[in-house]
């Protein structure tokens, strides 16, 4: 069984382009969502390390998702507890819920990152964002993992 308790919103840049965050090197870098969802693109390879990784959502995205199932799970336990306490009420056993837990705050994601370029990568012949840096020195294809050292 699983419950959808919201969804989290990634924003796109002014060219569609999402952030995503290397979990084994710490670098970012942007690809489009119908790229990064696309049926041929099997895995996600990091442009700077080359490696793959299981997702590549940033620190943000987990904390908002976090902060998300938490309310939720304050508020089912709430609501519990709201039932045993109306189970209880004028019998010999008295049981108080207490008052309703406050929500975190869920602030929508806000990305400044925008130092990186578009790199358009042959072998896929799909688009990336990176740093420069990684143009000049060689970067991995994110949707097939070639390594290209000159562009």
């Amino acid at each position: 069984m699983s419950i959808i308790i919201g969804e989290v919103s990634i924003p796109a840049d002014d060219q569609g382009f999402v952030l995503l965050q290397c979990p084994l090197c710490g670098e970012f870098f942007k690809v489009r969502p119908r790229d990064y969802q696309a049926d041929d693109v099997i895995e996600i390879w990091c442009p700077s390390c080359g490696l793959k990784a299981e997702n590549y959502f940033t620190d943000d995205v987990l904390e908002l998702a976090f902060k998300k199932t938490r309310n939720y799970a304050y508020d089912l336990i709430h609501n519990e507890l709201k039932q045993l306490e109306r189970k209880f009420k004028g019998s010999f056993v008295s049981f108080k819920a207490g008052k309703k837990p406050t929500h975190e705050e869920e602030y929508p994601i806000n990305y400044g990152i925008e130092a990186l370029e578009v790199i358009k990568y042959p072998c896929c012949k799909r688009e990336a964002k990176i740093k420069p840096i990684y143009i000049l020195c060689g970067s991995y294809c994110p949707f097939c993992g070639v390594r290209y050292e000159e562009y």
